[in-house]
């Protein structure tokens, strides 16, 4: 691929081939890990970088990997990245980093990685393969934070709880209560929460690509204005 439409990667990364609420990749963390904000923004923040770095690498060496095994040095650049993110998220948010436990390494896994890698980063060079990377992991990201503040919200009646496991001591007074003396309502924060809220987001972004399709079909549909001057040629008798 030669010419690579930057606007286009946004949008397909940020909303119209959305990995999260259009392909349906990654669910697993998407539903497991959306408790609250920060555990969603800690899984967000590396699976973003893990995309970056992942799709950098795979462009750099795509001209020298053959095709035999490509799938499995894409794995294992892929693993590799996921290792130095495990080790940084040790190192500086260790509470953060058992809270998502087993979703951290599992993010080797993950198939919107692999698919970027191969379907992307493969056949691009190192720009648009780190831009699609980052684009694709804001919009997988964006689902998960969002998700991870319904389901807190409607869960607790507060925000930002805990933020200082990812930011910092200083993060501590970041937390909204939005209702005082709120009931805690406990189907946001399990599992099947996690499906009802993620069905309701895919449902709300469906409603919004058919009313943006009916305005524009409407708009292509709609008669000119304005006096026509038609030519005519030949004799009329």
């Amino acid at each position: 691929m030669t010419d690579v439409s930057y606007r286009e990667l946004s949008l397909n990364g940020l909303w119209k081939n959305n990995p999260a609420i259009v392909q349906l990749l990654g669910l697993c963390p998407l539903l497991a890990v959306t408790g609250s904000v920060v555990n969603a923004t800690g899984l967000a923040a590396a699976t973003t970088l893990v995309l970056v770095c992942s799709n950098t690498a795979v462009s750099l060496v795509r001209n020298i990997v053959s095709d035999a095994i490509r799938l499995p040095a894409f794995v294992m650049i892929i693993a590799a990245a996921v290792s130095c993110i495990e080790l940084l998220m040790q190192a500086f948010a260790y509470e953060l980093y058992e809270i998502l436990g087993i979703f951290l390494p599992l993010i080797t896994t993950n198939c919107v990685i692999l698919g970027r890698a191969d379907g992307f980063a493969s056949r691009n060079g190192v720009v648009p393969a780190a831009y699609d990377g980052f684009v694709m992991g804001a919009g997988f990201g964006l689902v998960l934070v969002f998700l991870g503040a319904i389901r807190e919200l409607l869960g607790t009646g507060a925000l930002f709880a805990n933020m200082d496991l990812l930011f910092g001591p200083d993060a501590a007074q970041w937390k909204i209560t939005v209702i005082d003396d709120y009931p805690n309502f406990l189907l946001a924060i399990l599992p099947p929460g996690a499906f009802i809220f993620t069905g309701l987001i895919i449902a709300g972004k469906n409603l919004v690509d058919a009313r943006i399709k009916r305005r524009r079909d409407a708009l292509k549909a709609a008669p000119v204005k304005g006096a026509k001057r038609v030519r005519v040629t030949g004799h009329i008798s």
